[in-house]
């Protein structure tokens, strides 16, 4: 049985493959600034992850901040990305719940201390992801590219077309 987390990691790997996909269409010769902010979108999102995959871990962070000043170009991000997304399913799926849901502490990127579940950290994600990938729908937006439908209940229904029945039908 798929458990919420895990179902919710799909969500998050379905809409980041959606918005992947329209940031491609922008034409970067005709909007560099929105490309370039995409790009910069992408380029924490994945760094955030990575930290937060090292912290699942327990082995050392790749990064100390949560940005760099040459963000990689588009391909890359989408490779990392994907891997990202990949790692966190499998995790999910293969951790017990019990470890799931103890405790990880760790230090952020800004200096503080934290506390996180191994499953709220496998939340944050999500949620993270959510919220940078409606800042993309800004960009995407000012270059004239139709922002995808990337809300949960659009992806619920998508993986389960019979959910649109009626409940009588």
């Amino acid at each position: 049985m798929t458990s919420q987390i895990q179902y919710q990691l799909q969500y998050k790997q379905w809409a980041d493959k959606r918005t992947l996909d329209a940031v491609a269409l922008i034409d970067s010769v005709q909007f560099p600034s929105e490309i370039a902010f995409a790009r910069q979108q992408l380029n924490h999102m994945v760094r955030v992850e990575e930290v937060f995959r090292a912290r699942l871990l327990e082995k050392p962070e790749p990064h100390s901040t949560s940005n760099t000043e040459v963000v990689p170009e588009l391909a890359e991000l989408r490779e990392r990305l994907s891997a990202s997304n990949d790692w966190l399913l499998k995790y999910a799926e293969s951790t017990p719940s019990d470890i799931l849901t103890g405790k990880v502490h760790f230090r952020f990127l800004d200096g503080l201390d934290g506390t996180l579940s191994r499953e709220e950290i496998l939340f944050h994600m999500v949620n993270h992801g959510t919220y940078h990938r409606g800042a993309i729908g800004r960009a995407l937006d000012l270059a004239g590219e139709l922002r995808p439908a990337d809300t949960y209940t659009v992806f619920i229904h998508a993986m389960e077309p019979k959910r649109r029945l009626a409940p009588n039908n």
